[in-house]
């Protein structure tokens, strides 16, 4: 249920989930070939997918997320890390006086992790919700390692599929050779330790044009059959969440010493 497109007269009509899902993602580079927009049209493509099927809440995206590692490349917007917490946690607040106690955002940018666990903790706490991070990626890493040689962590294979099927008109596929070539192929993480420490923190000082990955395996069939799993994944995750008694979801009682 698309929040947006309804009336208040049909939502109140309505049944109240008591589960909502919030789509987030970012306005960043990703390449030459990807629009800025990649990361939240993602998000909002697979939480509005999954919400039609199970029924659920699903808000407006969230467009801007945590992103000043690009902000050398043109375009790119982000807001400081406590404002986008804030921001996310008056939202769910805003969600629970309409009876949801439960929350899934739907984040397709890394940049936002820690900060979506962040706002989950201190809900939880507060016994106001259970709210929890999902990423798509994360949900089908094997259909990811048999689709691509070098899925790239950022503007790689795998969100250039995922955009060439949900908004292929957007891809500047002329470009794809030009992302491959001008950007970093192979990563790893460990190129950026020294002696244990990590001593970069913006995209730029490790790809020239902001991208990782072999973008020319990407295809828009390839595109749907990873649509179609992260969604399936995402609704067997709402289906799960939707049936746990809310005292399940809530912290673990102090532990009482039976030393004596």
């Amino acid at each position: 249920m698309y929040l947006p497109h309804q009336t208040w007269p049909d939502l109140a009509a309505a049944p109240t989930p008591s589960l909502a899902v919030v789509p987030l993602g970012s306005t960043e580079q990703h390449g030459p070939h990807l629009p800025e927009g990649t990361d939240y049209l993602i998000a909002r493509a697979l939480a509005r997918a999954a919400t039609e099927r199970t029924g659920h809440y699903c808000t407006p995206p969230i467009t801007v997320g945590v992103s000043p590692h690009h902000r050398q490349f043109p375009g790119t917007t982000w807001v400081d890390a406590p404002v986008f917490r804030d921001y996310v946690e008056s939202l769910s607040r805003n969600l629970t006086y309409h009876g949801v106690d439960r929350i899934v955002y739907v984040n397709a940018h890394g940049g936002n992790v820690v900060h979506l666990r962040e706002v989950g903790r201190r809900l939880r706490d507060d016994g106001v919700a259970f709210a929890c991070e999902w990423m798509w990626d994360e949900s089908i890493p094997g259909h990811i390692e048999t689709a691509f040689d070098a899925p790239g962590p950022h503007g790689g294979p795998k969100e250039t599929a995922m955009i060439m099927h949900i908004a292929r008109d957007l891809v500047r596929e002329d470009r794809l050779e030009d992302a491959r070539d001008g950007g970093a192929v192979d990563f790893s993480l460990e190129e950026l330790r020294v002696h244990g420490a990590t001593v970069v923190y913006d995209a730029l000082e490790n790809s020239a044009n902001g991208v990782f990955g072999d973008q020319t395996e990407a295809t828009p069939d390839i595109g749907r059959d990873l649509f179609e799993a992260a969604t399936d994944q995402l609704v067997a995750l709402l289906e799960w969440l939707d049936g746990q008694p809310f005292e399940a979801l809530c912290p673990p009682a102090p532990v009482v010493s039976t030393c004596e």
